[in-house]
C-alpha cells in the first residue's frame, strides 16, 4: 500500500503538471512495461529499430541497468557490457550503424545525443514507461500473455511497478509472447480484460527462434539449426540469467532428451564459481555430443568474462529470436511508428540508399 501509494502520488505530480515532462524536436518512441521484467522488452526494441535504421538514423537511449560507469555514455569500439549494460551491448552489437547510449537521466541523454550526433532522426528510449520526465511521441507497452497486468499486482506482492491503470498512457499495447496460433476470440477477451481506450491500438506478439549461433566466433566452425540438435541427438546445459527462461526451455527441450538448466536472476554477473559449475554440469552429460546454449543477452555478458573456460567455447551457443506480429498486423504496427517519424522527424530523408521493403 505505501509503494502503490508512493507511485500514485508521483504519477498525479506529473498528470498535474506539477512535476514537468520534457519534449524534443525530434521523434521518441518509448518502449517499456508494468511489470519489472520478462515481457520480450528487448527483442521487441530490436524489431522497432529494424525496420527504423532502414530510413532513419536512429539511437537506442537507455538507462545501462547494472552497469558499472556513470552519466551519459556513446557506445564505441571500447564497449562491453560492464560499461554499457547487457542488453544496449547486445543491440550495438549486432545493428553497426545503430548510435546507443546510456544515461540513468535520460532528459540529459536525449541532450547529450543531439550535441554528439545532429543529424540524428528517431530516438528509441528503452525501458522507459515510468520515465515520464521525457515526453514521448509514442509510447509502447508490452505485457505477457501468461501474465497480463490485468492479473498482476503492485510490488512486493506481485510484479508490477506501478498501478494498473498506468495502462492509459500508453499508444499502442503489445500483448507478448502469445501463441502462433492464438485464436480472434482469445483476442477479444484480452482486449476486453485490458480496457483497452479507443485512442490505443492492441497488436498480439509471438516469438519465432532462429539457428543456434556461436558465443565465440573464432573458436567454433558454424551454426546450427535446433531440427540438427535433434537428428545429432545433443545434450544440452541451457544457462540463462533473464527474467523468464521457461519459453526458451520449452523450446529447446523439443529438440533433446538430455537437457539441464542453470538459472541465475536477470542480468547477472557471471563469476568464477558459476562457470565451475556449468562446467560440473556439461562433464556429467552422457551424450557423444553436448553443448552451452545461452540467451542472446547472457552471451553478451559472456564475450567479456575473461575467465570463461576456454574448453567450453567452442561448445557454447546463443538462441536468437524474432519478433512476429500475429494476425498478419506487422504491416499496420510498422506503418503507425513510420507515419509517426515521418510527420515529426526533422531529418525525413537522410540515406539516399532505398529502404528495405517491410513485409
Amino acid at each position: 500500500m505505501l509503494y502503490g501509494l508512493a507511485v500514485a502520488i508521483r504519477n498525479w505530480l506529473y498528470d498535474s503538471d506539477i512535476f514537468k515532462s520534457e519534449s524534443f524536436n525530434i521523434p521518441i518512441i518509448s518502449v517499456g512495461n508494468l511489470a519489472v521484467g520478462g515481457t520480450g522488452k528487448t527483442p521487441h526494441t530490436e524489431f522497432i529499430i529494424s525496420f527504423l535504421r532502414n530510413s532513419y538514423k536512429t539511437a537506442l537511449l537507455s538507462r545501462g541497468y547494472k552497469r558499472t560507469t556513470k552519466g551519459f555514455r556513446l557506445a564505441d569500439e571500447t564497449s562491453d557490457s560492464r560499461i554499457i549494460g547487457d542488453e544496449p551491448f547486445q543491440l550495438y552489437r549486432k545493428f553497426s550503424d545503430l548510435t546507443v547510449a546510456v544515461d540513468e537521466n535520460r532528459v540529459n541523454g536525449v541532450k547529450q545525443l543531439l550535441e554528439a550526433v545532429p543529424d540524428l532522426g528517431v530516438i528509441v528510449l528503452d525501458d522507459a514507461f515510468q520515465h515520464r520526465a521525457i515526453q514521448p511521441g509514442i509510447s509502447i507497452l508490452l505485457t505477457d500473455y501468461s501474465n497480463l497486468y490485468s492479473r498482476d499486482h503492485l510490488l512486493p506482492g506481485g510484479f508490477l511497478r506501478e498501478n494498473k491503470n498506468g495502462s492509459k498512457r500508453a499508444d499502442i499495447i503489445i500483448v507478448t509472447k502469445c501463441p502462433s496460433e492464438l485464436h480472434a476470440i482469445d483476442m477479444r477477451i484480452i482486449e476486453t480484460e485490458l480496457k483497452i481506450r479507443t485512442n490505443q491500438y492492441l497488436f498480439f506478439s509471438s516469438v519465432d527462434y532462429n539457428h543456434l549461433l556461436p558465443v565465440f566466433k573464432p573458436n567454433t566452425n558454424s551454426n546450427m539449426s535446433l531440427e540438427e540438435l535433434k537428428n545429432a541427438q545433443v545434450g544440452v546445459v541451457l544457462m540463462s540469467g533473464i527474467a523468464s527462461p521457461l519459453p526458451m526451455y520449452l523450446e529447446i527441450k523439443k529438440y533433446t532428451t538430455m537437457l539441464k538448466t542453470i538459472y541465475f536472476e536477470d542480468h547477472h554477473a557471471f563469476q568464477p564459481e558459476d562457470f565451475y559449475k556449468l562446467q560440473n554440469v556439461f562433464d556429467k552429460l552422457t551424450t557423444e555430443t553436448k553443448m552451452v546454449i545461452v540467451t542472446e543477452k547472457d552471451a553478451a555478458r559472456l564475450v567479456t568474462c575473461s575467465n570463461y573456460p576456454e574448453i567450453l567455447k567452442s561448445s557454447t551457443y546463443y538462441l536468437p529470436i524474432k519478433i512476429k506480429i500475429l494476425q498478419n498486423q506487422e504491416h499496420i504496427f510498422i506503418q503507425k511508428i513510420t507515419a509517426y517519424v515521418n510527420e515529426n522527424s526533422r531529418n525525413c530523408r537522410l540515406f539516399t540508399s532505398t529502404p528495405k521493403t517491410q513485409s
